[in-house]
């Protein structure tokens, strides 16, 4: 008989586009079972996907708490995610971190919980990632860069090193950052786009070299 050791039982909780890729990355990294799905769409509850239960909302989720170890958020929204997972903190539901096998984290590197770092991303040595952040497909992230909580950096982005990514911005899809700038809170950075110079918070950023095109609202 096959040896397997016992494994945590984990929720997802958003069952979107975004939850599919997380989804594949929670079965090839194999460290959690995956119970059930949450999402607050009610036109979602009794549904499926990828072949899990999509529970309900956060009212059933509280109801089948004893089914599962921990849980992670699989929301592409930063407001969203940070929402959903403050209040699943405050609700005392551990949260895990899903990391793809086919990504490369150099020596010394340091991710938070609910953190997803997707297939193809590269982080080199003493670079620290914050809680609840999404590094997506092949984004690099080089030695020692700080990423705030609640950050998301896109598809095929590129940081330099010592660059310090402030919480809840995103850096879009192809986007590069040259070495040793500040990226303030709430900022983001268009695709393709190349920052030449620190970027203040909640700054929407775009352009080769970027220019700072507005000041974004707060959330």
């Amino acid at each position: 008989m096959e040896n397997r050791t016992k494994r945590d039982r984990i929720f997802v909780f958003g069952a979107s586009g975004h939850a599919k890729v997380v989804i594949d990355v929670i079965e090839r990294q194999g460290l959690f079972d995956i119970a059930f799905l949450v999402d607050d769409d009610p036109g979602l509850k009794g549904g499926q996907c990828y072949g899990y239960p999509i529970v309900g909302g956060k009212q059933d989720l509280l109801a089948a708490r004893d089914r599962v170890q921990g849980g992670i958020v699989a929301i592409g929204s930063n407001r969203a995610r940070v929402a959903v997972a403050r209040w699943l903190t405050e609700q005392r539901f551990p949260l895990v971190s899903a990391i793809h096998p086919q990504a490369q984290l150099g020596r010394g590197v340091s991710v938070g919980a609910g953190t997803v770092i997707m297939a193809g991303v590269v982080i080199n040595s003493d670079s620290s990632i914050g809680c609840n952040v999404i590094v997506n497909t092949r984004a690099g992230i080089d030695h020692d860069c700080s990423i705030g909580d609640g950050v998301h950096i896109a598809p095929g982005a590129t940081l330099c090193g010592t660059v310090g990514v402030g919480a809840a911005s995103f850096v879009c899809a192809g986007a590069t950052i040259i070495p040793n700038l500040s990226i303030g809170q709430g900022a983001v950075v268009g695709a393709g786009s190349t920052v030449i110079r620190d970027v203040p918070e909640r700054a929407l950023m775009a352009g080769s070299p970027a220019r700072h095109l507005k000041t974004l609202e707060e959330p």
